[in-house]
C-alpha cells in the first residue's frame, strides 16, 4: 500500500513538473499556422482573388509587421491587464481569424484577417519567452528548445495539411480555416495552467533597451535569424512549383523542413546547456543555413530536399538559441522578458520586411536566384557577428 502511494506521490510530481510545458507547447503551437498555411494555396488563392505576388506577401508581412510593433507597445500599454489577460486576448483574436477564414472570397479581406491574426499571434509570442523563463529558470535553453520546436511544428503541419484539407472539401478557405482548432485548445489548456504566487501583472517600473547596444545587437540578430524562415515559408512553396512540385508536394517541402527544425530547436539547445556561451553551436546554426542557400544557388534541382532540410536544422536551433542568448543577459524573470519583448519588436519588424523584399527581387529578376543570395550574405554578416555574444559581456552589457 506504501508503494502504490509513493508511485502515486511521484506520478503527480511528474505530471506538476511536465504540466507547465504542455501549456507552453499549446500556445506555441497556435503561433504559425495563421502564416505557413497560405503559402502552398497561394496558387489557388491568387486565381481566386487576383492579387499579384507583392499584395500577396502581406500575408506573411502583417503578421510580422505586429509581431514587431505591438511587443514594442506593451511595456507602455501592458501593465494595464494582466499577463493571463493579454494572452487570452491573443488567442481569441487568432480564433477569431480562423473562424473569418471560412467565409472570405476577397484577398483584402483574407489580408485583413492575416492583420487581426498577426496581433493575436504578437501579443501571445510578446508573453511567451517570460513565461518560460519564470516556470523554468533552471532549465531555459530546454524549455525554449520545446517552445520552439512546437512553435515551428505547427507552422509545418499547418503548411502540410492545408493543402490536403483544401483539396478534399474544394475549398482553399475551409484549408486555411481548419488551424481555428489550436487556438481553441490553446484557451483550454491555459485556463487549467499551473497556479502561481507570483503577481502576473506588468509592473510599473519601465525597462528601456532603445538606448542599449546590446539589446538592438541581439535584435537585429534575430530579426536576421527569422528572415531566413520568414522567406521560406513565403516563397519556398511558389519555388518548389516553379520546379515542377504541386502544391501538395510543396506543402510536404515546408514539412521537411519543419521535422528538421524541429529538430535543431530540440537538439541544439539541450547539447548547449551545460555551458553558458552558446557561441560556437550559434555558429553550427548560422552555417550550416549557408550551406543550405549555397546549395540552392547551385544545384537547386538536385539537392532541394537536402538543401532545405539544413537550412530547417538551422533556422530551428537560431530561433531558440538567439531567444535563450537574450534571456541568458538578464537573470530576474520580468526584465527578461522585457528584454525579450525589445528583440521580438526589433527583430520581427526587420524579418517582415524581408518577405517583400524578396518579393521584389523574384520580380524584377524573374529568378529566386537573387532571394538566395540576398540570404547567403545575411547569414555570412551573422557568422561574423556571432563571436560577440560571450557570457562574460552580459553583465556589461544589459545594465539593469
Amino acid at each position: 500500500m506504501h508503494t502504490v502511494y509513493i508511485s502515486a506521490k511521484k506520478q503527480q510530481s511528474l505530471l506538476k513538473k511536465l504540466w507547465p510545458m504542455v501549456v507552453i507547447s499549446g500556445l506555441s503551437l497556435t503561433l504559425r499556422p495563421l502564416i505557413t498555411s497560405t503559402g502552398p494555396l497561394l496558387e489557388e488563392i491568387r486565381l481566386t482573388t487576383d492579387i499579384g505576388l507583392q499584395v500577396a506577401s502581406l500575408l506573411v508581412v502583417l503578421p510580422m509587421l505586429c509581431m514587431g510593433i505591438l511587443p514594442l507597445l506593451l511595456p507602455s500599454t501592458g501593465k494595464k491587464l494582466s499577463e493571463s489577460t493579454w494572452i487570452i486576448s491573443g488567442l481569441l483574436a487568432i480564433a477569431f481569424t480562423g473562424l473569418w477564414r471560412f467565409f472570405l472570397d476577397t484577398g483584402w479581406t483574407l489580408i485583413t484577417s492575416a492583420l487581426i491574426g498577426g496581433a493575436g499571434i504578437a501579443i501571445v509570442q510578446a508573453f511567451a519567452p517570460g513565461v518560460v523563463k519564470r516556470w523554468y529558470p533552471k532549465h531555459v535553453p530546454l524549455a525554449m528548445g520545446v517552445y520552439s520546436a512546437s512553435l515551428m511544428a505547427g507552422g509545418g503541419i499547418a503548411a502540410m495539411l492545408s493543402p490536403l484539407v483544401a483539396q478534399h472539401y474544394g475549398s482553399w478557405q475551409i484549408g486555411l480555416a481548419i488551424w481555428l482548432i489550436l487556438p481553441v485548445i490553446a484557451l483550454l489548456l491555459w485556463w487549467f495552467k499551473p497556479h502561481e504566487a507570483t503577481e502576473t501583472k506588468n509592473s510599473s517600473v519601465k525597462f528601456n533597451f532603445f538606448s542599449n547596444r546590446r539589446a538592438w545587437l541581439l535584435a537585429c540578430y534575430f530579426g536576421l535569424a527569422n528572415a531566413s524562415y520568414a522567406c521560406m515559408i513565403a516563397w519556398l512553396p511558389t519555388y518548389a512549383r516553379s520546379l515542377g512540385w504541386s502544391a501538395q508536394s510543396s506543402g510536404m517541402l515546408i514539412g521537411i523542413m519543419t521535422v528538421f527544425q524541429v529538430a535543431g530547436a530540440l537538439i541544439i539547445p539541450v547539447l548547449s546547456s551545460n555551458r553558458l556561451d552558446r557561441r560556437l553551436w550559434l555558429f553550427f546554426a548560422v552555417g550550416i543555413q549557408a550551406i543550405g542557400f549555397t546549395g540552392l544557388i547551385l544545384m537547386p534541382a538536385s539537392f532541394l530536399m537536402l538543401c532545405v532540410s539544413l537550412i530547417g536544422c538551422g533556422m530551428g536551433a537560431c530561433f531558440s538559441l538567439t531567444l535563450t542568448v537574450a534571456l541568458d543577459h538578464v537573470a530576474i524573470p520580468r526584465i527578461a522578458g522585457a528584454l525579450t519583448a525589445f528583440v521580438q519588436g526589433i527583430g520581427f519588424i526587420i524579418t517582415a520586411i524581408m518577405p517583400y523584399i524578396a518579393g521584389l527581387l523574384r520580380e524584377w529578376t524573374g529568378s529566386f536566384l537573387s532571394v538566395w543570395l540576398m540570404l547567403l550574405v545575411m547569414l555570412i554578416g551573422m557568422l561574423m557577428v556571432t563571436i560577440k555574444f560571450s557570457p562574460e559581456s552580459y553583465a556589461k552589457a544589459i545594465d539593469c
